[in-house]
C-alpha cells in the first residue's frame, strides 16, 4: 500500500509543525525511536555512532531518542557493546553525539535504561553484579539468578537515574527519556506479573508506580525546571507480547497519574502497531489514551511506514512499505503529538526528508540486513 496522491503536501503540513516539550521546541513531529544497536565497544559511542545519529538529524528528524543507554549501576546492563551513560570516556562520546545532532539541526535525548531481571549472572559489562528486580522474578514468572531489591538497592538505582539525567544536561542534551517499558526494571515494578512485593512498592496499581514515580521525581529535582523529562512505557513485554499493565482506561489512569505528577513532561507510549485500538469502544491507541488521561504531550510508535511487525525483523524477515495516511489523520486530530519511527528510519537515514518532501516513491522496504550495520 502506498500513500495517496494528496499525501505529499499534507504530510509536510502535519508532520512539519513544531511542538513544545517543556522548554524544548522540537522542529517537527518526527522522532527517531530508540533502537539498541550494540556498536559501542566498552560502552563508548564512537565516531560511527556520532555519524549515525547526525545523518538522521540532517535529514529532518526533529527529535532523536537514542538507543537505550545503561545508567551507572553495575546491574543495569548485559552487554559491553551497548553504550553507557556514565564514565568519563562514555560521556565524552555522548557529548560529541549531541553536538553533531545540534549542528545538523536536530534535538536529542538519551534513553536511560536499567534492564533489571533480564540480566543473566555473569553478563558483561560487570560480570559480578547480580540481577535485581522487585521480587527476583523474570517476566515469565520464574526465579532468576538475581534478587529482590532492598531499600538500599532502590536508592542506588534512583540515584543512578538522577546522576545520568544531570550528566545529560551538563554535556548538552535537550532532555532525557526514562525507559519504563518492555519488561525491563521499571516496568517490572509496574506490572503485577513481576512485582509481588508486600511493602510500599507492591500491591495495587498505584503502589506499583511508586518506584517509577520516585525515579522521575529524583530526575526532575536534579535537572533544570525547563529540561524535558520523557517517560516511555508499554503494555507488552519482551517475550510476553500479550501482557498488559491495564485492562481498562481507569486502570491506566491509576498508573499514569502518579508518574505524571512526579514530573513527566511527555510520555512515549510504546506499541507494536500504532493503528490498533487499545481498549474496546474507542479507536484511540495507547498514545491517544495517554494524552486523554494525563493531558501531557505524547509520542506514538509502532511499525510506522512499514507493513509488518518489528519482531520479525529480528527473525530475518523484511517488511514492505506502508502508507502513512492513517498516521496523518491521527496527528491532525491531535490524538498524539509526535510519532517515533524505528525500522523505516534505521533502514533509510533519509526517511524523514523523503516523507516531508512528498517523495513517497523513494521509500524503501525494510531489509533485516540493516540491523547488522550502522549506516
Amino acid at each position: 500500500m502506498t500513500a495517496t496522491p494528496a499525501a505529499p503536501s499534507r504530510a509536510a503540513e502535519i508532520l512539519g509543525r513544531p511542538v513544545q516539550l517543556n522548554g524544548l521546541t522540537v522542529p517537527n513531529r518526527i522522532a527517531m525511536a530508540p533502537m539498541t544497536r550494540m556498536f559501542s565497544p566498552g560502552g563508548i559511542p564512537g565516531a560511527d555512532v556520532v555519524s549515525y545519529y547526525a545523518r538522521r538529524a540532517a535529514a529532518g528528524v526533529g527529535l532523536i531518542v537514542t538507543e537505550g543507554t545503561y545508567v551507572g549501576h553495575e546491574s543495569a546492563g548485559q552487554s559491553d557493546r551497548v553504550p553507557r551513560f556514565h564514565g568519563e570516556e562514555q560521556l565524552a562520546g555522548w557529548a560529541k553525539v549531541a553536538e553533531a545532532v545540534h549542528a545538523a539541526g536536530g534535538t536529542i535525548v538519551p534513553q536511560l535504561w536499567h534492564i533489571g531481571m533480564v540480566r543473566e549472572q555473569g553478563d558483561p559489562p560487570f560480570p559480578q553484579a547480580p540481577a535485581v528486580g522487585p521480587s527476583g522474578l523474570r517476566v515469565d514468572g520464574t526465579e532468576g539468578t538475581g534478587k529482590a531489591m532492598t531499600r538500599r538497592d532502590l536508592d542506588d538505582v534512583i540515584g543512578a537515574f538522577a546522576e545520568a539525567a544531570a550528566a545529560a544536561e551538563r554535556i548538552g542534551f535537550d532532555g532525557v527519556e526514562i525507559h519504563g517499558a518492555h519488561g525491563y526494571l521499571i516496568d517490572q515494578f509496574l506490572w503485577a506479573g513481576t512485582n509481588r512485593r508486600t511493602d510500599a512498592y507492591g500491591g495495587d496499581p498505584v503502589a506499583r508506580t511508586k518506584f517509577a514515580a520516585e525515579i522521575v521525581a529524583a530526575v526532575r529535582e536534579t535537572v533544570s525546571p525547563e529540561f524535558p523529562v520523557l517517560f516511555r512505557y508499554s503494555q507488552w513485554k519482551q517475550d510476553a507480547y500479550d501482557a498488559r499493565l491495564a485492562e481498562t482506561p481507569e486502570e491506566l489512569e491509576a498508573i499514569l497519574t502518579p508518574i505524571a505528577a512526579a514530573g513527566v513532561d511527555a510520555f512515549h507510549a510504546s506499541t507494536r502497531r500504532y493503528w490498533l485500538p487499545e481498549f474496546d469502544g474507542s479507536d484511540l491507541n495507547l498514545a491517544g489514551w495517554t494524552k486523554k488521561l494525563t493531558g501531557r504531550p505524547v509520542v506514538s510508535v509502532g511499525s510506522v511506514g512499514l507493513d509488518g511487525d518489528f519482531i520479525k525483523g529480528f527473525q530475518g524477515e523484511g517488511s514492505p512499505v506502508k502508507g502513512i495516511d492513517e498516521l496523518l489523520d491521527r496527528l491532525e486530530r491531535d490524538e498524539f503529538d509526535l510519532v517515533a519511527v524505528g525500522r523505516a528510519l534505521l533502514q533509510d537515514p533519509q526517511w524523514a526528508a523523503k516523507v516531508l518532501s512528498g517523495r513517497f516513491d523513494e521509500l524503501k522496504p525494510f531489509d533485516a540486513a540493516a540491523l547488522r550495520t550502522l549506516s
